[in-house]
């Protein structure tokens, strides 16, 4: 049994949820998502609640049966509250700033960086360094983070780079401590 998987997800008011098939579409206050899921599980819906149940009694469906309701879960929750992620910018002269939806950053190298942010996403900046990024879709802002962040990942030396904010850095001692 998943443990995850038995979990109901609970539907607040105002989000409302169609489902024709596998292909299940949220609404909210904040927009609409829709997503296709597997043929191995089966997506019920409930008074107030969905419950998402494995169709057949193989080591796939058990698998898919978490990962459905997770992904059921995030999208209700984006549609209702929405996500947000902070990045933080670390080193001498490094800033970053948002003109439109495009993020400039300068992160040391000789010319700018500069990302344009998906459709969805959407980015505030402040005191120069600390970049906090708001979405729907879980799934798109997670890897629009891990995208920026590869652009100047933390060192362990000094710590230079962009890490996420609840993020540590495990530092490491340079040449003068191996004595």
């Amino acid at each position: 049994m998943s443990r995850v998987g038995k979990l109901p997800v609970d539907v607040p008011q105002g989000v409302e949820i169609s489902i024709s098939g596998q292909d299940v579409q949220v609404k909210g206050p904040k927009g609409s998502l829709s997503r296709t899921f597997h043929p191995l599980v089966e997506i019920a819906k409930e008074e107030g609640s969905l419950r998402v149940k494995p169709r057949e009694e193989s080591q796939k469906a058990r698998g898919l049966w978490g990962l459905s309701r997770s992904l059921l879960f995030n999208m209700v929750h984006g549609v209702s509250q929405g996500f947000t992620k902070v990045l933080e910018i670390n080193g001498v002269g490094y800033r970053a700033e948002v003109a439109g939806d495009t993020l400039k950053m300068a992160l040391g190298f000789s010319n700018p960086v500069e990302y344009k942010l998906p459709q969805g996403v959407a980015a505030t900046v402040e005191k120069n360094t600390i970049v906090t990024l708001t979405a729907i879709d879980n799934e798109l802002l997670g890897q629009t983070c891990a995208t920026i962040r590869a652009f100047r990942p933390p060192e362990p030396y000094k710590g230079k780079g962009i890490k996420y904010a609840d993020e540590t850095i495990r530092r490491k001692v340079g040449k003068a401590g191996v004595k």
